[in-house]
């Protein structure tokens, strides 16, 4: 059998350190995966932001945020060749609650995870390795959002897509590109007298009061709002907000987070009163305006489910589809007929309550 075709298995285990055999015949000859101490907080940081598929959320910044806001304890792993170099990592958080039961997870809150690794066999070490963390935890559910095919016997799930957009050196390139009637689309706020505001942490309370009203009427329970100011703090300037007001008000709001050259919206929400004047699109519109004067090449819509109405939303604008292989172990379906009962159930609950309910619960959604 080929050197890279062979099975990998823990052939060792102390201390929580697990030793591979037979990783990478070519460069090393075995690979040591063990979990993320604090004192790797900056080694992880370096290796994760020099690889080419490093998001925002392989960073520790973000590890940081979820463990100050939702007291969600990080198992990342990191794998090490005979020499101590980092040659792999793999972000892992925890989510157990008596509601929706014990899952770790890469990642939850983010459309991103998976390993950053020098080879694809490092990157199977890692997956084997987090096999023997679940186990070591007392087998919570393993599940992995990976944006890369692998050669993986673990069951995957891809009805769920990433719409990214390439974006043009200039904003007159995306106007051409957009066509007139979607340019109508979004200066039709504008001639409603909308304005368009951009800044940091500041304008976290405008956009939380149109993003908590339209996760409840989406059937969804809102993070808390501590949620985004501490991942504002960790963040800093890689996280920026867009908010739309009109008749003194906000009406559509958006946070924009930024890795390397590509600019996110990861969370964004408009007013539907106010759904005659389209502020949603003034706010894309704005959102895509800013990622290309900042100078990023390309714009994360982030991930929707195949042939739903947020899809055809962000195919208008020009994105194009990648799969997400949602890998988990054991098998799992998706939320399916559960989650649809919760929203269902959810979105008939006066605001208030949903509001106050909401971001008890939103830390341990599964979806």
């Amino acid at each position: 059998m080929p050197a890279h075709a062979r099975s990998f298995y823990a052939v060792a285990c102390h201390d929580n350190v697990w030793t591979l055999g037979d990783v990478t015949p070519r460069d090393h000859a075995t690979v040591n995966v063990r979990l993320h101490r604090p004192e790797d907080d900056g080694r992880w940081g370096a290796y994760a932001e020099a690889h080419p598929h490093y998001t925002i959320y392989h960073g520790r910044a973000f590890h940081d945020a979820v463990a100050e806001a939702f007291g969600k304890p990080s198992h990342g792993l990191i794998a090490e060749d005979e020499a101590g170099k980092i040659v792999g990592v793999l972000p892992l958080i925890r989510q157990k609650s008596w509601l929706f039961g014990d899952r770790l997870v890469s990642l939850p809150y983010a459309n991103h995870g998976g390993p950053l690794a020098e080879s694809p066999e490092i990157a199977r070490a890692l997956f084997d390795a987090a096999v023997h963390e679940a186990e070591r935890l007392g087998r919570p559910r393993l599940e992995v959002r990976d944006h890369h095919e692998r050669e993986i016997d673990w069951p995957a799930h891809t009805d769920k897509v990433l719409m990214t957009l390439t974006l043009p050196d200039s904003n007159a390139e995306l106007d051409k590109a957009l066509g007139a009637k979607l340019r109508s689309q979004c200066r039709r706020a504008l001639k409603a007298g909308a304005v368009v505001v951009h800044g940091s942490a500041e304008l976290i309370p405008e956009f939380y009061r149109v993003f908590a009203v339209n996760m409840r009427d989406l059937g969804t329970p809102v993070y808390p709002l501590r949620w985004f100011e501490v991942l504002a703090k960790h963040l800093g300037e890689a996280m920026r907000l867009v908010v739309v007001r009109l008749e003194g008000r906000a009406v559509a709001g958006a946070v924009l987070m930024r890795w390397k050259d590509t600019l996110e919206i990861p969370w964004a929400a408009s007013d539907r009163t106010f759904s005659r004047h389209a502020v949603n699109m003034l706010l894309y519109r704005e959102a895509l305006g800013r990622a290309i004067e900042s100078g990023c090449g390309v714009f994360d819509f982030g991930r929707s489910t195949r042939g739903s109405g947020p899809h055809r939303f962000k195919e208008q604008w020009g994105a194009q589809a990648s799969p997400i292989w949602w890998r988990t172990r054991p098998e799992a379906g998706p939320p399916g007929r559960v989650s649809e009962v919760v929203r269902a159930s959810w979105k008939r609950l006066p605001y208030g309550l949903a509001n106050r309910l909401g971001p008890v619960i939103a830390a341990d959604l599964p979806w």
